[in-house]
């Protein structure tokens, strides 16, 4: 029997319980970046969220509805940095225990952002070690609940509070004609689409990955889930997770158009067009959507403006120096 899926009516209730916790965050406009592209883009600012990225809502969405002794025990979660974050300040705002199980390379700004939130980190080598057998191993030792990264169907449902938002906040008499985001394991474009295609049923959306994790483009192609090769690597630490879920595919598959892949170099020009005409720090694997648009993945759309998701800002100082200057 296949897990149900998550509905806009899901998405919808996560949005209601998330008011109040999470940001609304602006819809920005660029009059040099439309130039660049060749058409108008709206910029949904996820880097403007609380913990500085979108994972804040699913991570809320899910712990708010663990009750009595699961609270008490609390929860243990895998992942590089923003999802950690994320539950990190949800189990603090809820009063309850984390244990956060992050790569040792994974970015200090993001290791800091959890530790401010006073949850347990534990280390591990992503190359060589299984973040999912340690948190399996914590579960079965405290009775902590396992909160994945995205393949959840509350986690799915509290992403999809960016879509609704993207729609309320929607400045044009005519709809987008298409919305662009960057896929990992694919949770926040799940609910992104979930939430846009109940308002505007003809948009086009687009996923956007880096090379060597262009799992979902292949899976699509394939029409089954493919994963990435374990010595891939990319500067979007945020986007590196094996493969798409099993639910975030079911979701993709009906939803998406096409899937745009980037490169390194393509990532970097968009992280310093925000940051020069936005004046947003926009960390790599939160502006691959624009990294789309700038490197004309997306010239095949109809003429109109389309919506571009920043995911996260989350960036290492130096390196966002290091991205920054490397243009000059």
């Amino acid at each position: 029997m296949k897990p149900a899926l998550p509905t806009f009516a899901d998405v919808l209730e996560a949005s209601e319980k998330l008011q109040g916790i999470v940001r609304k965050t602006p819809l920005l406009n660029s009059p040099e970046i439309d130039k660049a592209v060749g058409r108008k883009v709206y910029f949904k600012c996820e880097p403007l969220q609380h913990t500085g990225s979108f994972k804040l809502r699913g991570a809320y969405n899910r712990l708010c509805r663990l009750q009595g002794e699961q609270r008490d025990k609390g929860v243990v979660a895998y992942s590089s940095g923003n999802h950690a974050q994320g539950v990190a300040r949800s189990a603090r705002l809820l009063g309850m225990p984390a244990v956060i199980v992050m790569p040792s390379d994974a970015p200090k700004t993001k290791v800091a952002g959890v530790r401010r939130d006073a949850a347990e980190i534990v280390f591990y080598d992503r190359y060589t070690e299984s973040r999912e057998a340690i948190a399996a191993e914590i579960s079965s030792r405290t009775g902590a609940v396992i909160v994945p990264s995205y393949d959840d169907f509350h986690i799915i449902a509290g992403q999809g509070s960016c879509g609704v938002e993207i729609t309320e906040q929607w400045p044009e008499a005519e709809p987008p004609v298409a919305l662009i985001c960057g896929v990992g394991g694919g949770g926040l474009i799940s609910g992104i689409s979930l939430a846009t295609h109940e308002v505007w049923p003809s948009l086009k959306i687009l996923g956007a990955e880096p090379e060597g994790f262009d799992d979902c483009a292949r899976s699509l192609q394939a029409g089954h889930r493919l994963g990435n090769d374990p010595e891939a690597r990319s500067i979007c630490d945020a986007l590196l997770s094996p493969s798409t879920g099993v639910l975030t595919f079911d979701i993709i598959r009906d939803h998406l158009s096409d899937v745009c892949v980037v490169s390194d170099a393509e990532v970097g020009e968009a992280v310093r067009m925000a940051a020069q005409f936005l004046k947003l720090t926009v960390e790599p694997g939160g502006c691959v959507s624009l990294a789309a648009l700038l490197g004309g993945k997306a010239d095949d759309l109809p003429e109109g403006p389309v919506v571009a998701v920043l995911t996260g800002g989350n960036v290492d100082p130096g390196v966002f120096a290091k991205i920054l200057t490397s243009a000059l």
